[in-house]
């Protein structure tokens, strides 16, 4: 079932296990992608989404294997990032998800509308859940000046059409990083299809020396499986998440979970 898997795999760099809180009312596991076409200053994921290719590939094997072993006890996949819709291969990877049986949902900044239209009409994922940075204005600062006021404005409204012809699939989100006021945060609400709420987010730092700040703390929504020797490392899960490489490597670059 497993023999002829998309190349996208080898683009994987992190493997949350389990977590009660990423898709509401699932049991999910979590798999990172690594790359981003944003560079957001309050990124949490900096590491695998600006510099992937410093980080070791999962082990595609052991992968497959921890989701078939716990796929009767789970509820989902969530594929994440970095921004997995600039995955090549991506629809590829999304039809080897399907065959283990369990919901996907897609983690997005919906700034590839045209990819999670073409998912959306092959049933590839069974949910979106997309982030909305702010108002338009602010989107050049926000991404780090990667994303212009016309290029979200245009791509957000392409998927809000999407999501007001199929309500079910799509969740919108917003994280009150410092760069936002109260204003902002309303104009935003403004900008979703009817019936629609945008889901607020309380901000915490990433512990890097380039990352905007502020005095705010939320939960993090799980670990990622590292090493072993990571647990106290500055970029370990406890402070960016979604960060680093399981557990073990192989000489070929690939780390191995043996803790799974």
């Amino acid at each position: 079932m497993h023999d002829k898997l998309s190349p996208a795999w080898q683009l994987l760099r992190g493997l949350q296990p389990l977590s009660l809180c990423d898709w509401p009312g699932h049991t999910t596991c979590v798999l990172f992608f690594g790359g981003c076409n944003l560079r957001c200053p309050t990124c949490h994921n900096a590491n695998i989404a600006w510099h992937p290719e410093k980080q070791p590939a999962l082990f595609t094997p052991d992968v497959v294997n921890y989701i078939e072993r716990r796929k009767d006890w789970l509820d989902g996949i969530v594929i994440s990032g970095g921004e997995p819709t600039i995955v090549p291969d991506f629809p590829a990877f999304l039809q080897d998800m399907r065959s283990f049986g369990l919901p996907v949902k897609v983690d997005t900044n919906g700034l590839q509308p045209g990819t999670v239209s073409m998912l959306l009409e092959q049933k590839l994922a069974d949910a979106f859940f997309v982030d909305v940075k702010g108002p338009w204005h602010k989107y050049p600062a926000l991404t780090g000046d990667t994303c212009t006021e016309r290029q979200a404005q245009e791509s957000l409204e392409w998927i809000f059409a999407l999501a007001a012809k199929q309500p079910d699939v799509f969740r919108f989100r917003l994280t009150k990083v410092p760069l936002l006021d109260a204003q902002d945060i309303e104009t935003a609400k403004t900008y979703l299809p009817n019936g629609f709420k945008l889901t607020l987010q309380d901000y915490v730092p990433p512990r890097r020396s380039n990352a905007q700040q502020d005095k705010q703390t939320r939960r993090l929504s799980g670990d990622l499986v590292h090493g072993e020797d990571c647990p106290g490392h500055s970029e370990s899960p406890e402070s960016e998440r979604g960060e680093g490489p399981a557990a073990g490597q192989t000489s070929g670059g690939e780390s191995r979970s043996q803790a799974w």
